[in-house]
């Protein structure tokens, strides 16, 4: 079986598969310090408790946004699964797209893993508008190149930053309110993360459209995605699972290739 790994700046997912199909996914908060120990103890456990082994891992293909993780993952590979992990972004990975950005432009693994998916399931002129730690719009040409993007702050990022910036404002949670003027804190805090997010996604999306000369779908992804979709109608598509299906399909690529 192959284990995709998706290390996101927030959490981490941990997903297997089969050929076919994921058949079983599981989610850890991304932390720098774990060893390649304790990730496998983690991991080992939920795969039993799923009726899976460790022993069942053949491949393995990673994905690393935050940094300092990779070290322990391919420990974790090597020590407990005798594989060496194909690493999305590094020069022995292949892409089945071109990237078209300037030259030496760092490029996401997780925004490529996204576009990977998206034109396979979606097609080509698509926007990947990804809800992480960032927001990420991602823009997927007619022939499934890689062209670029925007990077925003995160829903969640955006609320630590009101609260720790002012002590008169609470914690909130991110909500659709009732009404667009609050009448009291939490209300109007609410309706400035709720509709200022969903404002800045159609005026991006409408601004990108607008800049390729023709209008793009647009696929949301992340968590928070079906939130934003309600208020909304720009966000046509919910795919929730887009990274990871992503990372099997370029390590699906990388076999063929070699093949």
């Amino acid at each position: 079986m192959l284990l995709a790994i998706d290390v996101g700046n927030t959490n981490s997912v941990f997903a297997l598969h089969d050929g076919k199909h994921f058949v079983a996914q599981w989610r850890c908060a991304t932390d720098v310090t774990r060893t390649s120990d304790e990730y496998y103890v983690w991991l080992s456990q939920l795969m039993e408790h799923a009726s899976y082994s460790p022993r069942d891992v053949s491949n393995v293909v990673v994905s690393v946004t935050a940094a300092g993780t990779l070290f322990n993952l391919r420990l974790l590979c090597d020590r407990y699964f005798g594989v060496r992990p194909l690493v999305v972004g590094k020069p022995e990975c292949a892409l089945p797209m071109p990237v078209r950005v300037d030259p030496n432009a760092r490029v996401g693994s997780d925004r490529l893993a996204n576009t990977v998916a998206a034109f396979a399931a979606h097609g080509g002129d698509t926007i990947v508008v990804d809800f992480g730690t960032a927001t990420n719009f991602d823009v997927v040409a007619a022939d499934g190149a890689y062209v670029g993007g925007v990077i925003a702050p995160g829903v969640n990022l955006s609320l630590k930053a009101l609260h720790s910036a002012s002590a008169a404002l609470p914690e909130i949670d991110v909500t659709q309110p009732e009404t667009v003027v609050g009448r009291n804190t939490v209300a109007c805090m609410q309706s400035g993360v709720f509709w200022g997010y969903v404002s800045m996604i159609e005026g991006i999306c409408r601004r990108i459209s607008k800049e390729r000369g023709k209008q793009l779908k647009v696929v949301g992804t992340g968590g928070l995605a079906p939130l934003f979709a309600r208020g909304t109608d720009v966000l046509e598509i919910f795919d929730n699972n887009l990274t990871i299906r992503g990372l099997a399909l370029i390590h699906a690529y990388n076999v063929n290739s070699s093949g």
